[in-house]
């Protein structure tokens, strides 16, 4: 019996950094600008896990979900 195909944990960054980053113009165009922070956080999110390896959202993913990046 093979092991479940599951997302790396790059892809699931991506996916969430998409989604984030998409609904935070949507309410700061329809709401306030005030919701770009959230795009901010998003980049500065990127930025950290290029530079160290790791994120926020990378340590959540790993602990909760037991998600193994590509590079490990």
């Amino acid at each position: 019996m093979s092991a479940p195909n599951r997302w790396p944990l790059e892809r699931v960054l991506f996916l969430m950094a998409g989604t984030v980053t998409i609904l935070s113009v949507i309410l700061a165009v329809t709401l306030s600008p005030w919701f770009l922070i959230l795009t901010a956080f998003v980049g500065a999110s990127q930025w950290m896990f290029v530079a160290f390896g790791d994120c926020p959202s990378s340590f959540v993913m790993r602990k909760l979900f037991r998600l193994e990046g590509c590079q490990r």
